[in-house]
């Protein structure tokens, strides 16, 4: 039996039920697929289920706010996706009549569509045979045929990209290529893959040479950057006796662009009370006395993919009217990285 037939006979019988699965919806699979970019199944599906009764149209996505979409996507990371997924549905919903295109090359003109997400669109809702190849299909090749190029270079992303291409099922190309996806994601997983049961076994050339652990090949990653965020919580009381804050909108490139954040200080390293007094005229015209106080002794240590943030809270308590104050209890309105929203359930006034 061949390589597509036993991964069709093995999707068969081991798919996962999944909401967006069974669907040939192109707004379904592509909100899906965008959503699963760096992130797993089980955290991506309820953020899924989220957008599908927010938006069950992609004209209803088209119509929201950014505020709105980003509110929805917070936690899950490389909010670029959800500013691209807003504005591909805009472009489908009032450029395109609403009909998301239904070819490979016209799929990729789309922001924030790639070749991983356009092939699957086009196969799985149209059946154009266009193979996929996600993390989780480089990793079967590299295994079974043995491949230590590297996954994460053009030469080695061309290389399988013709491999997954000569191999693929033309004809069943939908369920070959969930197929091959589920199979790296559940049999041929990263870490302790089912050797022992699996289909393939008899005839893959990393487990004939116990080079298993090893495949697929990734060159070094970037260097991490380190940095060092100091965020003020302004707390005063506004007219009605609340207690009101301060948060501004992320403008410039990067991470967290138009998410919404407290005043905040960069440093080069870790700074101490005096220093922070020192500089809170910098983000904060605070007039008169105000107490500063630290909420975390340790950094709170935030990875993202090329950087590391160590980032400290510091309370300031002011009776200075602060313009475009929030009240506290009104945060949870506004779209803020994870790193805010986690201190903002904890914190307690």
């Amino acid at each position: 039996m061949s390589f597509s037939k036993i991964i069709l006979q093995w999707y068969s019988g081991h798919k996962r039920t999944l909401p967006w699965r069974g669907s040939r919806d192109p707004y379904k699979i592509w909100l899906s697929e965008i959503i699963l970019q760096q992130t797993r199944v089980a955290q991506g599906t309820p953020y899924y289920l989220k957008f599908v009764e927010h938006f069950p149209t992609v004209t209803d996505l088209a119509m929201a706010s950014e505020a709105q979409v980003l509110k929805l996507w917070q936690g899950l990371g490389y909010y670029s996706r959800a500013r691209n997924l807003h504005a591909t549905a805009k472009k489908v919903a009032f450029d395109l009549g609403g009909k998301f295109p239904s070819t490979y090359e016209e799929l990729m003109k789309l922001k924030g569509v790639g070749d991983y997400t356009a092939s699957a669109i086009a196969s799985i809702c149209f059946d154009e045979p266009q193979p996929v190849v996600d993390g989780n299909v480089y990793r079967v090749l590299a295994r079974y045929f043995g491949i230590d190029k590297p996954i994460n270079d053009s030469k080695g992303s061309t290389y399988f990209k013709r491999l997954a291409r000569e191999i693929m099922d033309v004809e069943n190309i939908r369920d070959y290529n969930q197929g091959i996806m589920e199979f790296g994601a559940i049999q041929c997983a990263p870490q302790n893959p089912y050797c022992l049961h699996c289909p393939l076994n008899q005839s893959c050339v990393a487990l004939q040479k116990n080079v298993v652990k090893e495949l697929p090949v990734k060159l070094k990653k970037t260097k991490v950057r380190h940095r060092y965020f100091n965020y003020l919580v302004p707390i005063t009381k506004n007219e009605n006796g609340a207690n009101s804050t301060l948060l501004r909108q992320r403008k410039s490139k990067g991470i967290w662009q138009n998410l919404w954040e407290f005043p905040l200080l960069e440093s080069e390293g870790d700074i101490d009370l005096s220093q922070i007094k020192a500089r809170i005229p910098e983000v904060l015209p605070l007039h008169g006395n105000s107490e500063v106080e630290l909420f975390n002794e340790s950094p709170i240590v935030h990875k993202l993919s090329h950087q590391h943030l160590y980032t400290k809270f510091w309370i300031v308590q002011s009776n200075t009217d602060l313009t475009g104050a929030i009240p506290f209890d009104a945060l949870e309105e506004y779209a803020v990285p994870v790193l805010l929203a986690d201190f903002i359930k904890t914190y307690k006034i």
